[in-house]
């Protein structure tokens, strides 16, 4: 009877996993959040911040690894906050200072903190290097800068329209942002308040960190291939005009000649 109890929160748990992974595959801009950002309003500046939270699995991946283990409000209140001043600062200032870089880079970068938060979280350090975890609040805003970057690159996809109202829309994204982040905060501190309470918390523990790591290193497999996809296309076979000998101009199209 006790094995029935175990396993079927953990094919649950993957199940969810599953489905929460493959969205994040697909985690891109879209022509509505172009419309929005270009031609909208406050609200649609929100909106489209909130939704790209909750639509960013990587990011509430590495949350759900953050609040897994936390009780306490105050305890909750501190990693929060930490993780959110790091996103907040590299949101705000790379994307009105137009620092950018390879977003597949960058999401590579994000699907390691997954797999260190769920490494962390089954107290690897100890187990399997012999050394202590680095401080916690350190690294989750050192984390939060780099996701904070990773939602700075997706903002600079969009086309944000006219630079003077350009820190505005900045700022009201940002907030919808810290706005779904709250609402994804809520509902995993009710799951894991459920699981605690449960004869297989620790079971649940090992499985839901181990998933952690597991889908951390398919992301971080994703990504690395679409920056490898995405060079081979750069750095391709020659063009039709190219092979045909046509000569190119400074700007690499064809040469015309009047």
């Amino acid at each position: 009877m006790q094995a029935t109890r175990v396993t079927r929160p953990a094919r649950l748990l993957a199940g969810l996993l599953c489905l929460a992974a493959l969205p994040a595959l697909a985690h891109d801009v879209s022509p509505v959040a172009r419309e929005r950002m270009q031609n909208g309003g406050i609200l649609d500046y929100i909106w489209t911040g909130a939704v790209h939270m909750l639509t960013g699995y990587d990011h509430l991946l590495f949350l759900f690894g953050v609040m897994f283990f936390l009780t306490r409000f105050m305890d909750i209140l501190k990693f929060v906050t930490a993780f959110t001043l790091g996103h907040t600062i590299t949101l705000v200032f790379a994307t009105f200072a137009g620092i950018t870089a390879d977003h597949y880079l960058i999401d590579a970068v994000i699907a390691v903190t997954v797999m260190y938060k769920g490494f962390e979280n089954l107290d690897g350090f100890r187990r399997w290097i012999g050394t202590a975890a680095p401080p916690l609040l350190a690294m989750v805003f050192s984390f939060g800068l780099i996701h904070g970057f990773g939602l700075s690159a997706r903002l600079q996809d969009l086309t944000l329209g006219d630079e003077s109202g350009l820190l505005g829309k900045i700022l009201f994204f940002n907030l919808g942002v810290e706005l779904g982040q709250i609402a994804a905060l809520l509902v995993m501190g009710v799951v894991i308040r459920a699981w605690q309470q449960t004869t297989v918390w620790e079971p649940v523990t090992r499985v839901c960190n181990g998933l952690l790591v597991f889908f951390g290193f398919l992301l971080l497999l994703y990504q690395l291939h679409g920056y490898l996809h995405e060079q081979g296309h750069v750095h391709g076979p020659a063009t039709t005009s190219e092979a045909a000998g046509v000569p190119h101009g400074h700007d690499g199209g064809p040469l015309h000649v009047h």
